[in-house]
């Protein structure tokens, strides 16, 4: 595959995968533009007076974009070696989702005014192309590489405070419970205490009694902690990560397996073996 790979090819995949060059970062400039313009087209298009006066302008809109990425698509399947690689990996769903939706939309709309409902779902899914954005961002990386270090104490912490709710409801309904009370059974009871925990409080349930308001007062102070903890694991994660990564990487991708993260003198994927 290497061996027929063509110049151009190469070139091609170090404008579009790659920052390093003017033209690569010219690329991911209008890519990103272009991203932003067609989230707040979506979200104006719901607005019924707006869509009423520029609907066509948006649908012009739309398609330019739709265009652009389908384009986009096509060259990022072209300049890889593994092309089938690239459609099933997580940015490559997100890519065929951003533009997928039009081409449905032409092809279930002429069907007849029984679609209407699935091509409005089809037209949400465009919100899909946000995730487009994380490509931009490098610190990304080591977010989700934090929450998958502390994915077993997060885990441990929400076991615990999901074994609470349920003691606190349980509690609740047997103080609170009967004639009249919002607390009419343990599920719903335990609904107050997660809403409460959370510090969310929707208010559509609220006990009578003083022992039920103490028990109130003292899980919406546990709230605070609820909120606090997560945040610290996470924060945690975060440092050591930063202290163990070295921050000399290049914008450099894999043609072969499409792995990114190499050090700026990297000549060899680290991944697997292939030259950069």
């Amino acid at each position: 595959m290497k061996e027929n790979f063509a110049p151009w090819r190469n070139r091609l995949h170090e404008i579009i995968f790659e920052a390093d060059t003017k033209l690569g970062k010219l690329f991911d400039v209008t890519l990103l533009i272009l991203i932003i313009i067609s989230i707040i087209l979506v979200m104006l298009e719901s607005i019924a007076s707006l869509n009423d006066i520029y609907g066509t302008w948006f649908n012009m809109a739309e398609w330019v974009i739709t265009i652009y990425f389908t384009i986009e698509y096509i060259l990022r399947l072209i300049c890889v070696y593994k092309p089938s690689k690239y459609v099933f990996s997580f940015f490559g769903i997100i890519d065929l989702l951003s533009i997928l939706p039009s081409y449905l939309e032409i092809i279930f709309g002429l069907a007849g005014s029984q679609y209407f409902a699935s091509v409005r779902a089809m037209r949400l899914i465009r919100v899909f192309r946000i995730f487009k954005l994380a490509k931009f961002l490098d610190e990304s990386k080591s977010l989700v590489a934090a929450l998958k270090a502390s994915q077993a104490k997060i885990t441990v912490f929400l076991t615990f405070i999901l074994m609470m709710a349920i003691v606190i409801g349980s509690i609740m309904y047997f103080v609170e419970g009967g004639q009249g009370s919002g607390f009419t059974s343990i599920p719903r009871s335990i609904y107050w205490a997660i809403v409460t925990l959370t510090t969310v409080g929707y208010g559509d349930i609220a006990p009578t009694t003083a022992i039920g308001q103490f028990l109130a007062a003292v899980v919406m102070v546990m709230g605070y902690g609820v909120l606090a903890v997560p945040t610290g694991i996470v924060s945690a994660e975060l440092v050591a990560s930063d202290s163990n990564n070295a921050h000399n990487q290049s914008t450099q991708a894999c043609k072969s397996c499409l792995s990114e993260g190499h050090d700026a003198d990297a000549q060899f994927c680290k991944y697997c073996g292939e030259e950069l």
